[in-house]
């Protein structure tokens, strides 16, 4: 049952009171929003409605809405025209990042961008770089790799030189995401970051992570260890549909002030858009 669903539900067998605010917040938490957050949003949603006298769904609707949107945050990422842009895609391996890589790069190149390299700085998963070189091969998009196990930050230097060479462009870097060696990880994120910032012209250079939207309170630990290594500028839901639980958005946005860039539909290249706050939360309250 979809976080929606359970919100009807919870309006059709309760009456607006102390019991139904305490069905709210368990509803939430199981909408993947973090108890703590879940816990606040509903003192304050039972403060307005208590002060203004709302008893009415809509009403209630109406201001969990508005609630809920001051958590979520949306921004529009685009590289900027006649600069050398690089953009570092993290994640953990599973979420979805590698083929997020692909779906950026045809994004853009669809939408006139002509000079966008990969970078293929995943080097210790021998597949994500034969995946990556897959990817370049369908949307025709070059790929700039090194063999299995070599330096990451020396892919990325590559990939950045290469743009140079013809002036200015984007280049998306794919990075490893082995979490369970946190401290290496994080030393080599380091690493990759302090090339990119070098090659990308001021302002240009951008860190983003792919989360698996459905995996709700992991995908918020995985966004804290990389937003400590690296500062990151936006994230990408992958997995996301309507019926998802789906509340990790809220909960990135109100823990840590992180935008959503896009959100990933489906398998093919064109299931990417860019995200719209107010849609999502439509969606996750089903109006």
């Amino acid at each position: 049952m979809s976080f929606s669903d359970k919100l009807k539900a919870l309006f059709s067998k309760s009456k607006i009171d102390e019991d139904f605010y305490d069905d709210l917040t368990d509803t939430l938490v199981e909408g993947d929003i973090g108890a703590k957050a879940a816990y606040m949003l509903v003192e304050e949603l039972e403060k307005i409605c208590t002060k203004e006298r709302i008893s009415e769904e809509a009403e209630v609707m109406k201001h969990l809405k508005q609630l809920l949107l001051s958590d979520v945050k949306e921004i529009d990422l685009q590289p900027e025209e006649g600069k050398r842009n690089v953009w570092m895609v993290l994640g953990v391996n599973g979420v979805g990042k590698t083929t997020s890589v692909a779906k950026l790069a045809n994004y853009f190149k669809n939408n006139g961008l002509d000079n966008l390299v990969l970078a293929s700085a995943d080097t210790f998963r021998a597949a994500a770089i034969e995946q990556l070189a897959m990817h370049g091969e369908k949307i025709g998009v070059r790929v700039v790799s090194h063999q299995h196990g070599s330096d990451p930050s020396a892919v990325v230097f590559d990939a950045a030189e290469a743009l140079a060479a013809k002036g200015a462009g984007l280049v998306i870097a794919d990075t490893a995401g082995r979490l369970h060696n946190k401290e290496n990880l994080v030393r080599e994120l380091q690493k990759i970051d302090r090339i990119c910032r070098s090659k990308a012209d001021q302002g240009c250079y951008k860190k983003i992570l792919v989360i698996d939207a459905t995996t709700g309170q992991n995908a918020l630990r995985q966004a804290e260890v990389f937003n400590d290594a690296v500062e990151l500028d936006a994230v990408i839901m992958t997995k996301y549909d309507s019926t998802a639980k789906g509340g990790v958005a809220i909960t990135i946005g109100r823990e840590l002030g992180l935008p959503v860039a896009f959100v990933c539909t489906g398998e093919k290249y064109p299931d990417i858009a860019k995200f719209n706050a107010e849609e999502y939360i439509n969606d996750f309250l089903g109006m």
